[in-house]
């Protein structure tokens, strides 16, 4: 069979997430089309009373909140999984630091007590 016949698989391997498995986007068109049309005005310095320091603050935790929902947030089995795979790689790290250490030690004991 050749490579022109094959079909050709379509799609990552594995998704990325409950809502693009769904089909639904993660950001709208007219919201991205609204926070450009805002960023523009912020930069240009177009609306002085929105321009202020004040105004940009009170909406970065709206934009954070709005951020957070579209986070993926891992199960518990999933965050017991990922924590004992660190803790294995603190454990290996650990012991290979102090290895190295212990043997750096030996060598310059033995430089220094040579006679």
């Amino acid at each position: 069979m050749t490579d022109e016949n094959k079909s050709k698989p379509t799609g990552s391997a594995r998704p990325a997430g409950k809502r693009q498995v769904a089909g639904v986007a993660t950001t709208s068109s007219d919201s991205y089309a609204a926070k450009k049309a805002r960023d523009a005005v912020a930069v240009s310095g177009g609306d002085n009373e929105k321009s202020g320091l004040a105004s940009r603050g009170g909406s970065f935790l709206p934009e954070v909140v709005r951020e957070m929902r579209k986070v993926i947030w891992p199960t518990a089995k999933q965050m017991f999984i990922y924590t004992i795979i660190v803790l294995i790689f603190l454990i290996v790290l650990t012991a290979l630091v102090s290895g190295v250490d212990f043997l750096a030690g030996l060598g310059v004991e033995k430089v220094l007590t040579a006679d």
